[in-house]
């Protein structure tokens, strides 16, 4: 067997994929930077993809508050329920809408689709929030949100074009259920497009925190990771304002936001090399098809 040698297309392509990795990973690369550097550097603009100096005290800030590993496990509890509760209904609605002999189906999907283009508003979420004695408890944090239908469509979509009809009909003549052939033939084939819409409600869960400034106002013991380092971000920035930016007083409210954003996106990082394989596989689905 001839090695393949490589041509002048395979450079360029290996250079444009180079330029694009080094464009996606420069704004991790720069904020990590400023998180670690002397506060007199990122004052003066002049941290750019290296760190000048090593300053550690914005993390030193961040674990010496004891509620913040709190807000952590919080948010890694709310981040687990809202996915498992997400990926259940996203999987039963997708399953049956995605059945040919369900009546009604293509209303039901219109349906679920008028809800990605209208909404009521935050007043009268929080409204509802308030009737259902939801606020100040962690179901407000993970119910209003768990189904997307955008999700849906996506899965409900693959569902259609990779499951054959015949495997279905024959699971059927055998004499099984709706729910031993989705649980047993669907979601074993299904693998790779599950585990990215579960990174898709696990991340945006994780990075979600307005609807917690909204709804937690009492229990200070429900607020999760996000908001916790917003609070502490706008307080450390009224702090460095009140004193007239006096640097080595107080820790600059762009290095604090830095180690905040460093902080807050690494367990996301740890997860993710775990669903590559799948969520790879995942987004790829539908991009050909015979």
């Amino acid at each position: 067997m001839t090695k393949k040698k490589f041509t002048v297309g395979d450079v360029i392509f290996w250079i444009i994929l180079i330029i694009v990795s080094i464009t996606c990973l420069f704004p991790f690369v720069h904020v990590f930077s400023v998180s670690i550097s002397d506060e007199a550097y990122v004052i003066a603009n002049k941290v750019i993809l290296l760190p000048k100096g090593l300053n550690l005290s914005a993390y030193q800030k961040i674990f010496a508050d004891s509620s913040i590993i709190r807000s952590m496990l919080i948010t890694v509890l709310i981040t687990v329920a809202f996915t498992v509760i997400g990926m259940f209904l996203t999987i039963s609605a997708a399953y049956a809408l995605s059945r040919k002999e369900l009546k009604g189906g293509k209303f039901m999907t219109f349906l679920i689709m008028f809800t990605m283009y209208f909404a009521a508003g935050t007043i009268p979420d929080y409204l509802l929030m308030n009737n259902l004695h939801m606020l100040d408890t962690v179901w407000c944090l993970i119910l209003p949100l768990c189904f997307a239908p955008y999700n849906l469509l996506i899965m409900k979509t693959n569902f259609s074009a990779s499951i054959p009809d015949s495997l279905v009909e024959a699971a059927v003549m055998d004499g099984a259920g709706h729910f031993r052939i989705l649980r047993s033939i669907v979601v074993p084939l299904s693998k790779p497009i599950i585990a990215t819409i579960a990174l898709f409600y696990a991340v945006g869960r994780w990075n979600a925190y307005q609807d917690a400034l909204f709804y937690i106002k009492q229990r200070a013991d429900l607020k999760p990771l996000q908001l916790k380092l917003y609070n502490l971000v706008v307080s450390a920035q009224e702090s460095f304002q009140a004193e007239g930016g006096n640097v080595g007083v107080l820790t600059n409210p762009e290095v604090l936001k830095a180690a905040c954003v460093i902080f807050a996106t690494v367990p996301i990082i740890i997860v993710y090399p775990f669903v590559q394989k799948y969520f790879v596989q995942g987004t790829m689905v539908g991009g050909v098809k015979g």
